[in-house]
């Protein structure tokens, strides 16, 4: 099937034979549905805290002053689809003679000053010799939008979110990038007042971020007294996959190579797994807020590090307790309840509590992973995973972040199961990817293979097949040990389009 040409355009790419040949596989023989046993409730997996329980979790935390902290954002998705309604407009062929009809882009002219890059748009189209004040009350909306989206301007419909202007302070404007720089300072300062942060960024656009950095970075170093440790990395080529045609064979460009496409964001656990770090916070690009409402952010954000820490130090000791070997029938009865009740981690074999030997062995296995706690909000209606019951690869009963993609919802049982699901992942986690003898687990050895994804796609009008990576948040760390925390909704802000930054958490 792979001619020379091929075997060396796979090379290039870092792909093995294996991973090609397990990725065919996928696409003959088709994925089977995740099965889900329940959906995560209140008391049923999902963790309510009390305000007790917010004030000792976040001085647990902050008492832990020796761990190390990152916060990983992936900051590679476009801006373009913040923008769509906006192109359609122009496309719509809309014109200074008669008034728009598109309310999307009424609301959007009729506060365009209460933009964050209200005043950078006015600069730019003053400096090409017009007026934005002019082209407003003539109606030029057309023009003005290709001021703001292409290359004759501010070029906002080519950029990454994390480079869009969101909010204003006074005559400065903030990035989502700086947001979390700024956020990140809150509840991610080490000891010795180092801030570290990574972002996944697409390799176009990583001269944007490293300028933005350089930029910033002393100015917020000495407003805030710190140290900023601000790193990037781009999706590996390696992490690409196969698209195939119809007939489930290679899709070929017409100079016969072979189509590869990105693997989705399930592909950044490569990026994950190359940070050294105690604690891992992970958050998305688009998600920040002014500085005036980012308290409720910070309050969580060190709650459920210091639950995490918690669980954390709870299963170091069990994992020591079972390297000692002197466990009593009495004890393992306790562990066992542990895992069941606290890490909601239901193992599918029964066990025989008179043999402490399997025991021991089956508790090790179980325990002996990357932890994670998720924050998740209220179900609003937003799009997005949910927190369920489900299996994990090797068949034990976990809780899992699901996206509806995963399920059968033509099967009633499972339809009526996922609408059961009260709240959502808004993509708020803390990690701890370290053992409890110190050793860095190795992630991509922790993601259920089998919750991948096909899409249906198309290039040059020929319909082909993609695979998309088990997502990073589901099934990419399907096999971690998770618990869930309910968030205030307040702590979830996502700008989906250029419209919700009208919103008053972004004014």
């Amino acid at each position: 099937m792979f001619s020379d040409k091929d075997i060396q355009q796979i090379k290039k790419k870092g792909i093995t034979h294996e991973q090609l040949e397990w990725q065919l596989s996928v696409f003959r023989k088709g994925i089977s549905p995740l099965r889900l046993h329940g959906a995560a409730t209140i008391d049923n997996g999902i963790i309510k805290l009390s305000s007790t329980d917010i004030e000792y979790f976040k001085k647990y935390y902050d008492s832990l002053t020796n761990k190390s902290k990152v916060k990983f954002v992936p900051a590679s998705g476009a801006a373009s689809r913040m923008f769509k309604a906006l192109f359609e407009y122009i496309e719509s062929g809309e014109t200074a003679q008669r008034e728009t009809t598109n309310s999307f882009a009424d609301t959007f002219f009729q506060n365009i000053s209460r933009f964050g890059f209200y005043r950078e748009l006015k600069d730019t189209i003053s400096d090409k010799g017009e007026s934005l004040n002019d082209l407003l009350s003539e109606k030029e909306y057309s023009k003005i939008l290709n001021y703001l989206l292409t290359g004759n301007g501010l070029n906002y419909g080519n950029l990454p979110k994390g480079l869009i202007k969101f909010h204003k302070y006074g005559l400065e404007q903030r990035t989502p990038f700086e947001e979390h720089l700024a956020e990140a300072i809150q509840y991610a300062r080490s000891d010795t007042d180092k801030v570290a942060l990574h972002f996944t960024v697409s390799p176009e656009h990583l001269e944007g971020f490293n300028e933005l950095l350089s930029s910033t970075k002393k100015s917020s170093e000495d407003k805030n007294g710190v140290s900023l440790d601000v790193s990037f990395s781009v999706q590996k080529p390696s992490t690409d996959t196969m698209a195939v045609d119809q007939e489930n064979n290679p899709f070929r460009e017409p100079d016969q190579s072979i189509l590869f496409r990105p693997g989705g964001h399930g592909a950044l656990i490569d990026n994950l797994n190359e940070l050294e770090s105690d604690l891992i916070f992970i958050k998305n690009i688009d998600n920040v807020v002014p500085e005036k409402f980012v308290e409720p952010t910070i309050v969580y954000k060190k709650a459920i590090a210091g639950k995490l820490l918690e669980v954390q130090s709870e299963v170091f000791q069990m994992l020591n307790e079972l390297d000692s070997e002197e466990l009593t029938e009495t004890r393992t009865r306790e562990i066992y309840e542990f895992i069941k009740t606290k890490l909601c981690y239901v193992p599918k074999a029964s066990l025989d509590f008179n043999d402490l030997d399997r025991c021991t062995g089956e508790f090790k296995e179980i325990l002996n992973r990357p932890i994670r706690v998720c924050g998740v909000v209220k179900n609003l209606g937003e799009p997005g995973g949910g927190p369920f019951w489900a299996p994990n690869s090797t068949g034990d009963i976990t809780l899992q972040i699901v996206e509806s993609s995963q399920v059968d919802l033509d099967d009633p049982e499972q339809a009526a199961i996922f609408k059961k699901a009260t709240h959502f992942n808004p993509v708020d986690l803390v990690c701890c990817p370290i053992g409890y003898k110190g050793q860095k687990f190795d992630l991509p050895g922790f993601v259920d293979q089998k919750t991948c994804f096909i899409s249906k796609k198309s290039k040059d009008g020929k319909k082909l097949k993609a695979l998309e990576l088990p997502g990073l948040w589901n099934g990419a760390m399907a096999d971690w040990l998770t618990l869930f925390v309910e968030v205030p909704v307040e702590t979830f802000n996502p700008v989906k389009t250029v419209n919700d930054l009208l919103r008053p958490e972004h004014q």
